[in-house]
């Protein structure tokens, strides 16, 4: 199927979104802060986590579904070049994959909030995905994912 925009079109939509302060990250940001949850942007740590809680040894991911190859219904693979979507997710999974694996080397506590956990059909309650968060903040359990319902 081809795709609905010229290449011109597409190449300024695409290069429109971010990979920081999107709106699923403000949203975690913004309850953990309310909480009193202070924290780092965007560290200088393997895989860039978005929220750094030293005070806690953790560090927190907010990981939009289709960019990190998630199973739910906010992922879809695209029609058009089939063959370059799939290496760059598949490059995306490998990336967080080691990420994940030194920051717990360095011994980080890491979490994964997916964005079907904020919006679309499956998604949770927010006071329900920060109650998670905050407990396993104040925890000492190695690894935290929340997502949305299945």
């Amino acid at each position: 199927m081809a795709d609905v925009v010229d290449p011109a079109t597409r190449s300024r939509m695409m290069s429109g979104i971010r990979g920081k302060n999107t709106k699923p990250e403000l949203i975690v940001r913004k309850a953990l802060h309310a909480r009193g949850f202070r924290y780092r942007l965007h560290c200088k740590l393997p895989g860039k986590p978005d929220l750094c809680l030293p005070k806690y040894g953790a560090v927190v991911f907010v990981h939009g579904c289709f960019w990190h190859g998630h199973d739910c219904h906010l992922f879809k693979w695209p029609s058009t070049r089939p063959e370059f979507w799939r290496e760059k997710i598949a490059r995306n999974r490998t990336v967080d994959a080691a990420a994940y694996e030194q920051l717990q080397t360095q011994e980080w506590r890491v979490a994964t909030v997916w964005e079907c956990a904020l919006k679309g059909r499956t998604r949770l309650q927010l006071e329900e995905v920060v109650q998670r968060l905050e407990g396993w903040l104040r925890s000492d359990v190695a690894s935290l994912e929340i997502e949305g319902t299945r």
